[in-house]
Formats: C-alpha cells, sequence, structure tokens
C-alpha cells in the first residue's frame, strides 16, 4: 500500500527519473503534487505496472495532480556531467516548471543534489512506497517512451521502438552491425553490455 504522504505539514513533490540505465536517448524525470486523499489502485512503481494502465495512469495524474512537469537531459550533456548528475539536474528541470512550489521533496533513490533551498527526503524505491513518486515514475517513464518511439522513425534498426534504448539482446546486435548514432551514450561502457548480454547466449 503506497503512502500518500511522508509528513502533513507541507506540501511535497515526489520525482523520479526513467532512462538512467540506457545506452542511447535522453534521461527523463517528472515531478508530481498530488492532492489529499488521491488514490488509484494501478498506482504502483512504473516498472511493476503493466504498459497500457501506465497510460491509464499518466491521464489521472494530469488530471488530478495539484501541479506535474516533466524534464530532459539529452545524451550529450549525459555524456559531459554524467548520467547521475543528469539524472538529478533533469528533476532540478522538473522542478523549476511546477506552478506551485513544494515545501519537501520526495526522492527516489539514496542521493541528490539539493535543489535551491527546499528539504528533500531520499527515500530507496521511493516509488513503491510512496504515491506522488509512484505517479512521477509513471510520467518519466511513459513520456521518454513516447520520446525514444519517435527517435524509432530516424533510426529503426536499433529497435527502439520496442528496446527504448536500454542494452537488449536486439539493441546491441544492432550496434555491432551499424555501430553508434547520435543518439547513443558515448561515454557508456556499451562494449562491456555487448559482451554481457552476448555471452549469455
Amino acid at each position: 500500500m503506497l503512502k500518500l504522504r511522508f509528513q502533513k505539514q507541507c506540501i511535497e513533490a515526489g520525482c523520479d527519473e526513467a532512462g538512467r540505465g540506457c545506452l542511447a536517448g535522453p534521461v527523463f524525470a517528472a515531478a508530481v503534487i498530488l492532492p489529499d486523499k488521491f488514490y488509484h489502485r494501478l498506482l504502483n512503481d512504473s516498472k511493476q505496472v503493466a504498459e497500457e494502465n501506465r497510460y491509464k495512469l499518466r491521464k489521472v495524474i494530469e488530471k488530478k495532480a495539484i501541479a506535474f512537469a516533466v524534464g530532459v537531459v539529452d545524451n550529450d550533456e549525459i555524456d559531459s556531467i554524467n548520467i547521475l548528475n543528469a539524472s538529478f539536474k533533469a528533476m532540478h528541470l522538473a522542478l523549476e516548471k511546477l506552478n506551485q512550489g513544494p515545501g519537501l521533496l520526495l526522492i527516489d533513490g539514496n542521493r541528490f543534489n539539493p535543489y535551491k533551498n527546499i528539504p528533500h527526503e531520499c527515500i530507496v524505491e521511493g516509488d513503491g512506497k510512496y504515491s506522488a513518486i509512484a505517479a512521477a515514475s509513471i510520467l518519466a517513464k511513459t513520456y521518454r517512451d513516447d520520446y525514444m518511439r519517435q527517435l524509432h522513425s530516424e533510426f529503426p534498426h536499433y529497435g527502439w521502438y520496442s528496446n527504448k534504448g536500454y542494452a537488449t539482446r536486439e539493441h546491441c546486435r544492432a550496434i555491432e552491425a551499424f555501430g553508434l548514432c547520435k543518439y547513443h551514450r558515448k561515454s557508456f561502457d556499451i562494449k562491456a553490455a555487448q559482451l554481457e548480454l552476448f555471452e549469455g547466449l
């Protein structure tokens, strides 16, 4: 059962990212402020929710949230500042877009770069514990999946429509055959990902 609040003294925003472990494409993050008594039986960590239900939830979250926003950091900047800092920056960008300022940030994970002077709580596996973080995970995941489907039309041989840039066998075999493209993260050890997959065949 997801918890709605970490505390009751101030407004909370949940933050989560999607695409941190991918070989290609940007990292997306979302920030969500939910109303009191928000509940949806399907809401959970996006990884635990079927794709069809993620899109159903996105409509509900966007309709009922007090505020929500999405931030994006592309693969070139990921290569420049590293994926951890890029994930934090994407969260910061989402927070900047909120039309209401939160008093506390609930961050999925164990680390975060502070945003302005707003206090934060890092919660390991928070997307499976707090509704606002779970809602953020749903938005980040669906917005990123939509974006990767758009990129698929430009480079269809990598199979991004289905693998979304993750290190699947299909993706790694395509990299072996066609090399890297402008959307790949050059700072990632892509060869190691390929070897790990191919050794398991």
